[in-house]
């Protein structure tokens, strides 16, 4: 079964604050629920305890009222830890605070601590005439910001599962059925890739699976999955495969190519 998400009731999006800010454009718990079911492939703790502002930007229509209770029951079932609201329609921000969120608008948002305004230079000394010219000095080299990947050596059995926050996973020895990987970028596997294989996690619709030995129960790009109720394709069973996210158009779909990798 493919699943195609052109418009998605709620979209994630990191800060610098550290926390996630959940971009709202449906507030009914039921809408909602259906979309993360989509997201995320009805796994309940995929977020494990992040701090989250909601951000209601995303509404075209004011509500007339916010189902408090329902939507930080939905959202903390997904292991989301709800902190506060902002882009609120001020008629609901009341309801908001006895929900036990704070209101943060986007001001509040940009703000840092004073340990991390840039500070000025002191003036450079004024050069001596005796002194000989002295070579400029080499510019300070800057660190490259390189994305993490995770190794795993060991098979992956029922019941365990690996995350691989803001970067690729590799597993060099596959995984059983039951198992289950996320990684933000892609998901690279030696052996035989089973259980529940979910790619791009954070939205990245260009991470790809790519595995040696292809017989997976599930696999997901940035939040589009298909299932094998009826089994693996015959071209690529327990042969080497290829997924990744066709988006051109106005839908999204799976698609999984064969590959010759040895």
């Amino acid at each position: 079964m493919t699943t195609s998400a052109p418009n998605r009731s709620i979209e994630f999006r990191n800060t610098t604050l550290g926390a996630t800010i959940a971009v709202l454009r449906d507030t009914e718990p039921v809408g909602l629920a259906d979309s993360l079911h989509k997201m995320l492939g009805g796994m309940p703790d995929f977020f494990n305890g992040e701090a989250t502002i909601l951000d209601f930007s995303g509404i075209t229509k004011a509500p007339g009222r916010v189902d408090w209770a329902g939507l930080l029951s939905l959202l903390r079932r997904y292991q989301l830890q709800p902190i506060g609201v902002r882009n609120l329609p001020a008629e609901l921000s009341a309801a908001a605070r006895q929900a036990g969120l704070a209101i943060l608008d986007n001001l509040e948002l940009r703000e840092r601590p004073a340990s991390d305004t840039p500070r000025t230079p002191p003036p450079a000394p004024a050069p001596k005439a005796e002194a000989p010219p002295q070579p400029a000095p080499a510019a300070p080299s800057v660190p490259m910001s390189l994305p993490n990947t995770l190794f795993v050596e060991r098979p992956l059995r029922s019941g365990q599962q690996v995350y691989a926050r803001g970067g690729d996973l590799v597993l060099l020895a596959g995984m059983s059925n039951g198992a289950e990987v996320i990684a933000d970028g892609s998901i690279h596997c030696f052996g035989p890739l089973r259980g529940r294989a979910l790619a791009g996690a954070q939205g990245n619709s260009k991470a790809r699976i790519i595995a040696t030995n292809f017989g997976p129960e599930l696999v997901s790009i940035a939040g589009v999955y298909r299932t094998f109720e009826k089994g693996i394709p015959e071209a690529i069973a327990g042969r080497g495969a290829m997924v990744r996210l066709n988006d051109a158009g106005n839908a999204q779909t799976i698609e999984i190519e064969p590959q010759q990798l040895d």
